[in-house]
């Protein structure tokens, strides 16, 4: 069964490039990126842990833990990092997740077999500190991640879960958000003393909150 938001991120243990973990002492309280690679040794792959290597401080800011996996084993995940660090010009920072018996491959439905019936999709799951998936990303093999849209989500997500709003479509960090509609136009300015415009009864923005 395809895992959903909401769902309680699956727990497992697994031999990573730092180590056995439990994946839920790994996310600990943090936010948690967790993203699939088809397969070692491959360009586009190889492109995007380096990107993610490079972001560490805006995740490290968020307080976001970054973690792959491929069905490739830890010696060949280990070699390889020292080509994203020579070519991507960087260091990987975070940990790799060896699933050669697919097991953790399977539990989160990331083999596609329509599109490989043994290598993972790009698949990402974004998980809060309560251990929940908050939002999915499945990319084919061909087409690398946009992890300027990652961190955007991220910024959205933790912004929408401390506050009652939401984001229009194409927002970005320090733009104006809209009031969820649960709340009464008249209770707005108490919740929200920054201010707000009404467009619509059913549409109202105001400052992004936590600036």
């Amino acid at each position: 069964m395809s895992l959903r938001l909401g769902d309680e991120a699956p727990n497992f243990k697994a031999q990573t490039t730092i180590g056995e973990i439990d994946f839920h002492d790994y996310i600990k309280d943090s936010w948690v990126v967790f993203f699939s690679h088809p397969s070692d040794y491959t360009p586009v792959c190889t492109t995007e842990l380096g990107r993610t290597a490079k972001l560490k401080s805006e995740f490290d800011k968020r307080g976001v833990k970054a973690i792959a996996l491929s069905v490739d084993n830890v010696n060949d995940h280990l070699n390889w990092i020292k080509d994203i660090n020579e070519t991507q010009q960087t260091e990987v920072n975070f940990p790799v997740i060896a699933d050669e018996d697919r097991h953790i491959s399977e539990l989160y439905d990331m083999i596609h077999p329509n599109a490989s019936l043994t290598a993972t999709v790009r698949s990402v799951f974004i998980i809060g500190p309560d251990k929940k998936i908050k939002l999915t990303l499945t990319y084919p093999a061909s087409t690398g991640r946009n992890f300027d849209e990652i961190l955007r989500v991220i910024d959205s997500l933790q912004l929408t879960a401390d506050y009652q709003v939401a984001t229009p479509a194409d927002w970005k960090h320090g733009e104006d958000v809209i009031v969820v509609p649960a709340i009464k136009t008249e209770d707005i300015p108490a919740k929200f003393p920054k201010g707000f415009k009404e467009i619509k009864p059913y549409l109202r923005t105001t400052p992004q909150p936590n600036l």
